[in-house]
């Protein structure tokens, strides 16, 4: 069977340090590697004042979903209006995206199981059963997972989400 297009392909535009987060990223990730990476050229740096040589994009996948990161200079930056969920099948999964995802980032960032990268790309550290739990059709069970998320200032707690979900 041929190799399948990834028809959607998520673009990171850095000021300058796409090669440093896709080797940071790629070191969080098992099943991850950098595929390629492309330099400025003489023409490209002639327009844009960029040094020749400098990493202009590199290639990259996590977990088998690509991504490309782009040095694109200041002109645009990360906001929390798009984040990549990690979903966690244990606490020791949370517990390991937590502490490698937020080291070095904006620690006023970290709320509900949110935080802030220290590239400032933003993420959802989150057990797999979320969606379910936030979604039953049981909306007391549903509010009590909302309300003990809600409560939770930094990290989620698998633990303390199922026991809310049951009730217990």
């Amino acid at each position: 069977m041929a190799n399948r297009i990834q028809k959607i392909t998520t673009n990171l535009w850095f000021d300058s340090q796409a090669e440093e987060a896709a080797k940071f990223y790629t070191s969080v990730f098992q099943n991850s590697r950098i595929h390629r990476i492309t330099r400025y050229g003489q023409k490209r740096h002639e327009m844009k004042g960029i040094s020749e040589g400098k990493v202009m994009i590199v290639e990259f996948e996590l977990e088998g979903q690509k991504f490309v990161a782009l040095n694109g200079g200041p002109k645009y930056t990360f906001t929390e209006a798009v984040s990549f969920i990690v979903q966690c099948e244990t606490q020791e999964e949370i517990d390991y995206f937590w502490e490698k995802l937020s080291e070095g980032g904006d620690e006023k960032a970290q709320a509900n199981g949110w935080l802030k990268d220290q590239f400032g790309v933003s993420w959802q550290v989150v057990p797999s059963t979320l969606n379910a739990m936030i979604s039953d059709e049981d909306s007391t069970k549903s509010e009590r997972v909302m309300k003990a998320l809600l409560q939770m200032e930094t990290k989620l707690d698998m633990d303390k989400l199922k026991k809310a979900y049951e009730g217990s």
